[in-house]
C-alpha cells in the first residue's frame, strides 16, 4: 500500500483526491469503494466501542470500590457514604486530575479534539493517544465523585479508535467521518444499552447529517454496540418505571410549559459552567490545583446533597421510583447545577449528557410534584413530568432531541409517554435555538473562537489553500515606469487590474487600468506607482479560501495578488473572487451533497463529481 498523508497535515480539500484515487491499485480502490467494506469496518467499529464501554465501567467500579466502598451495582448518587469520604474523596480525586491533566499538558501539549470538532473542522482525524488522556481524567473525576457523565469518555475512546481504523485503511474524507459516528453511536448504545438512542446520537450530534449512505453502517454499529455489552452485562433496561404511565389532555398544555422552563434552565447551566470556568480562571493558584479546591466544594455540597456525587444514574432511579420530597427536590436541583458547574469549572473532565438527564429528572419531578400538590384536580403524575422533565432539559443542554426522545424510552423501555415526552423535548430544543442558538458543545467551541454550530463538515473550506488554486501569470509592472508605459504593456479593455511592484519586486499596489486609461499625466502623478491604490492587500499560498473571501470583502477589491510572505511581498499568482466563489459553491453542493459515487444499494448511483472549474 502507497504511504499515506501525515496525521493532521493540511489538504486540497478533501483527504483523498481523485488524482490519488487514480494512481490506488485498482484491487484497493475497489475495496475501498464497497459499501460492505464500510459496514464490515462499522461492524468493528461497533465492537471496539462496546469493549471500551466494558472496559471504562470496570474501571470505573473499580476506582469507585477503592474510594467510596461501593459495590459493583452501587451508584454514588443512591448510597449512604458517610460524611469523611464524601467530604475528602472529591478533594483526593481533583489532586489526581490535576496532576495527570498537568502530566498530560506536558506530554502532549494540545486540545484534545473530540469527535464533533474532529468530522466538523477535521474530516474525521483524532488521536488516539490524546483520547486515551481524556478517557483517564474521566475516569478519576467520576471515579472519586465529580459531578460529571462518563459518556464523554466513552464517546472520546469510540470515535477516536474508529477514526484510526479508517485512516489506518484510507477512506476517504467522508467514510472517515461516517466511521466516528459509529465509533460514537455503538458507545452510546452500549452505555445506555439502547441501539436507536446511539444511532441518533451519531446522526444529530457526531455526522449532522441523516442520510440512506450512513443508516446502515451507523446502525449497525450502534446494535453491534449494544449486543456486545448486553451478552457481557445484561439486557435489562437502565431505568425502570414503577407503575403504568396515564397522561390527560390536560397534561399537554404542562408538557409545553416544561419545554419552555427546561430551555430556561438548560441556558443557565451552559452559562453558569462558563462563568465558572472564569472564575476558577481568575484564582491565583496552580492550573493542577484547582480540580482540588473545586472537589473541596463538591464535597462541601454533598455533605446535605449526596445525590449530586457522580452522573446521577442512582438518582434518576431514586426520583422514578419513590421521588423526593418537594423542598428536598428544590434544594437538589440547585445544588446539582451548582455541583456540575463547580466540577466542569475547575477542572475535572467529563460531560453533561447523563449529568443533564438527571437534573430533567429532577425538575421534571418537582414540577409535577408541584402541581401535585397545588392543582391535585389536575391529577398530574410526578413520574410522568420527571420523564418529559429527563428528555426536555438534555435536549437543551447536549441537544439532539430525536436521541433524547429515543433515550428516555429505550432506558426506561416504557413507551406511554412518548407523545408527552416528544412535546416538552420538542419545545425545549426550538427554544434553546431561538434564545441562545447553541448546545453545550457548541457553546464552548464558541467560546474557543470555533465556528461550529453543528457537526456538518465545514473544515474542508479550511484546507482549500490558496496556493493550489492561484493562477501564475500575474499583471505586474514597474512602480517608476511613467503611465504611458502601462498604456502601451496593458491596452484600455485588456485587463481590469494591474499589479505594481517596487524596484526591489514588492508588491505595493494595484491599479484599476480602466482609471489609468483616463488618467494623463501631470505634475502630480507621473509614473506608475503613484497612480496605484494602496495600501495593498495580498494573499499567502497558505491561507485558505476562507481567509480570501474575508480579505476579498475587506479590500473590496475583484483582483488579489499571491505573494511568498509577509516580508518579501513577491508576486507569485493572483486570484480572482469571482472564481473564489465559484469554487466554494462547488465545494459546498458537493460536501453538502454527500458521496453521490459509491451509493451502493442505498441510493441511485450517478458519475464522480468534477475537481472544480478552472479559473478564468
Amino acid at each position: 500500500m502507497r504511504s499515506r498523508v501525515a496525521k493532521f497535515a493540511p489538504t486540497e480539500g478533501t483527504a483523498r483526491s481523485h488524482a490519488e484515487t487514480e494512481r490506488a491499485p485498482p484491487a484497493e480502490r475497489r475495496l475501498r469503494d464497497s459499501e460492505v467494506f464500510l459496514l464490515a469496518l462499522a461492524l468493528a467499529a461497533g465492537i471496539a466501542a462496546g469493549l471500551g464501554v466494558v472496559l471504562i465501567d470496570l474501571l470505573l467500579a473499580f476506582l469507585r470500590w477503592v474510594a467510596f466502598g461501593i459495590g459493583p451495582d452501587g451508584h454514588l448518587s443512591d448510597i449512604d457514604l458517610g460524611p469523611a469520604r464524601i467530604l475528602l474523596m472529591p478533594v483526593l480525586g481533583g489532586l489526581l486530575v490535576g496532576l495527570v491533566s498537568a502530566l498530560l499538558r506536558r506530554w502532549r501539549p494540545r486540545e484534545v479534539v473530540d469527535a464533533i470538532e474532529a468530522n466538523a473542522l477535521l474530516g474525521g482525524r483524532m488521536s488516539v493517544a490524546d483520547s486515551l488522556g481524556l478517557v483517564a481524567a474521566t475516569l478519576l473525576s467520576g471515579g472519586f465523585g465529580a459531578s460529571v457523565g462518563m459518556e464523554a469518555a466513552y464517546t472520546q475512546l469510540g470515535a477516536a479508535l474508529a477514526s484510526r481504523l479508517g485512516r489506518s485503511v484510507e477512506l476517504r474524507r467522508d467514510d472517515v467521518r461516517t466511521l466516528v459516528g459509529c465509533g460514537a453511536a455503538g458507545a452510546i448504545a452500549a452505555a445506555f444499552n439502547a441501539p436507536l438512542t446511539g444511532a441518533f446520537y451519531a446522526f444529530e450530534l457526531i455526522i449532522g447529517s441523516y442520510t440512506l449512505q450512513n443508516l446502515a453502517p451507523v446502525g449497525i454499529a450502534a446494535l453491534t454496540g449494544a449486543l456486545v455489552v448486553r451478552g457481557l452485562v445484561g439486557s435489562n433496561p437502565i431505568f425502570v418505571v414503577w407503575h403504568e404511565i396515564n397522561i390527560s389532555a390536560s397534561d399537554y398544555p404542562a408538557f409545553f410549559g416544561l419545554g419552555l422552563a427546561s430551555a430556561g434552565l438548560g441556558i443557565l447551566v451552559m452559562k453558569g459552567v462558563t462563568s465558572t470556568e472564569a472564575l476558577f480562571r481568575s484564582l491565583a493558584v496552580p492550573r493542577w490545583a484547582r480540580p482540588a479546591i473545586g472537589g473541596l466544594l463538591i464535597g462541601a455540597i454533598a455533605l446535605p446533597f449526596p445525590q449530586i456525587l457522580g452522573s446521577g444514574h442512582g438518582g434518576i432511579m431514586r426520583v422514578l421510583h419513590s421521588g423526593f420530597y418537594l423542598p428536598f427536590l428544590g434544594g437538589l436541583i440547585v445544588a446539582k447545577i451548582v455541583a456540575s458547574a463547580v466540577s466542569i469549572g475547575s477542572g475535572f473532565r467529563g460531560g453533561l449528557f447523563s449529568t443533564s438527564l438527571f437534573l430533567g429528572s429532577l425538575f421534571g419531578s418537582f414540577a409535577g410534584a408541584g402541581l401535585d400538590r397545588f392543582a391535585p384536580q389536575l391529577g398530574a403524575d410526578p413520574l410522568v413530568y420527571a420523564m418529559v422533565g429527563m428528555g426536555a432539559v438534555a435536549a437543551a443542554i447536549v441537544g439532539a432531541p430525536i436521541t433524547m426522545i429515543m433515550i428516555v424510552l429505550e432506558t426506561t423501555g416504557d413507551f406511554a409517554a412518548m407523545i408527552g415526552v416528544m412535546v416538552g423535548v420538542v419545545t425545549a430544543a426550538i427554544a434553546v435555538r431561538h434564545w441562545f442558538g447553541y448546545s453545550f458543545a457548541t457553546w464552548r467551541f464558541h467560546l474557543r473562537g470555533l465556528s461550529i454550530r453543528s457537526p456538518e463538515d465545514v473544515g474542508w473550506i479550511n484546507e482549500l489553500l490558496i496556493g493550489p488554486m492561484m493562477r501564475r501569470d500575474p499583471p505586474v509592472i514597474a512602480a517608476e515606469l511613467p503611465l504611458d508605459g502601462l498604456r502601451r504593456r496593458f491596452p484600455p479593455g485588456s485587463i481590469r487590474q494591474v499589479f505594481v511592484v517596487n524596484g526591489r519586486g514588492s508588491y505595493c499596489g494595484v491599479i484599476d487600468t480602466g482609471e489609468a486609461s483616463v488618467a494623463k499625466p501631470s505634475e502630480a502623478i507621473k509614473t506608475v506607482g503613484e497612480l496605484a491604490l494602496q495600501p495593498p492587500a495580498f494573499l499567502l499560498p497558505g491561507d485558505n479560501l476562507r481567509t480570501a473571501l474575508d480579505r476579498f470583502s475587506q479590500a473590496a477589491q475583484e483582483t488579489l495578488p499571491v505573494v511568498d510572505n509577509v516580508k518579501d511581498r513577491r508576486i507569485i499568482g493572483y486570484m480572482s473572487e469571482a472564481y473564489a466563489l465559484r469554487r466554494y459553491a462547488h465545494e459546498l453542493e458537493r460536501h453538502r451533497g454527500g458521496r453521490q459515487d459509491d451509493a451502493g444499494i442505498f441510493s441511485p448511483i450517478s458519475g464522480d463529481v468534477a475537481s472544480g472549474p478552472r479559473q478564468p
